[in-house]
């Protein structure tokens, strides 16, 4: 039996954004169909609606409701240059919230022998802060997975791990004062959205790697292996969960890195490693970027395989 499930809604295409954007519905038409032909095999079921009561773990009540009141009934709205909605736009957000949350649920209950869970969601959430959509990210999926073990489940230490071409400041920004949350992120500087320095250490517990342009996959894994996981695991969390995003991949038009493939299987590997020393295999991996439709799909493949 397979330790690895997948979650995914079909209403995630339905998240309709200005023609020529980058997060674009073809990018989960192209995770669907790689999912369709080369993981059959794994457990898959749709995401649950996010309840009130977990956004709130990480955004106010007053965040909350000005997006669900901004949400149209027909055509599209603006929330920044970058940030759109459009009439499918809320139940999208709010099932990749969900996701987060009922993939966490799954690899701390122990249901069917689920140790990991890769949520196919879109838009995605790394850049959501508490109090502001930005970036594409209505709400901070991660942040609001780790929030939830946390406060339902009573874990103690969370690690969220992003290697997402661009710093995860919503994450960074829910986790700053909270030291039961640790976030280690590697990313493009300068890059949007500009934050992620490594003087940025909130209580200790965040740890950044901003990466030149240009820098080859085999220097970010380096990173990953000599720096940024040995924090992680100097904290012993007992849950990893994966801001999994695949624009640093070298044919991304967003980014100016130059990973490959293999490069994020490897990456992921090493994460597993240490989810299995700490976490009793415990990983939650959510979609982030990744605007290259073959690169998204052969990345994304990567990292599932070196999940299961």
């Amino acid at each position: 039996m397979t330790n690895l499930s997948i979650l995914r809604h079909h209403c995630f295409a339905d998240h309709i954004v200005p023609l020529g954007h980058p997060e674009r519905p073809d990018r989960i038409k192209v995770i669907n169909a790689m999912l369709d032909d080369d993981f059959a095999d794994i457990p898959q079921s749709e995401c649950p609606l996010a309840e009130t009561e977990h956004l709130r773990l990480v955004h106010s009540a007053a965040y909350i409701d000005a997006i669900v009141a901004a949400a149209p009934s027909d055509g599209m709205i603006s929330l920044d240059g970058d940030t759109h909605m459009s009439e499918g736009s809320l139940n999208a957000a709010l099932a990749g919230a969900g996701g987060a949350v009922e993939a966490t649920q799954q690899v701390l209950t122990g249901g069917n022998d689920i140790e990991r869970v890769f949520v196919a969601s879109r838009p995605p959430g790394h850049h959501a802060e508490p109090e502001q959509a930005m970036g594409f990210c209505l709400f901070s999926n991660a942040a609001i997975a780790a929030k939830y073990a946390i406060d339902t489940h009573g874990l103690d230490r969370v690690a969220v791990v992003d290697f997402d071409v661009h710093h995860g400041n919503g994450t960074q920004a829910a986790f700053w004062s909270d030291s039961h949350c640790v976030f280690a992120s590697s990313h493009q500087m300068p890059l949007y959205p500009g934050t992620g320095a490594k003087s940025e250490t909130g209580v200790g517990n965040i740890f950044n790697a901003p990466i030149d342009p240009g820098t080859d996959g085999a220097a970010i894994t380096q990173i990953w292996r000599d720096h940024l996981l040995p924090q992680v695991a100097a904290m012993a969390p007992q849950l990893i969960i994966i801001s999994a995003g695949f624009d640093a991949h070298e044919n991304d038009p967003l980014g100016g890195l130059r990973m490959q493939d293999v490069d994020f299987g490897n990456i992921t590997t090493m994460i597993r490693d240490l989810a299995d020393q700490h976490a009793d295999g415990r990983i939650v991996s959510i979609l982030e970027g990744g605007y290259d439709l073959d690169g998204l799909r052969t990345s994304a493949a990567a990292h599932l395989n070196a999940l299961r």
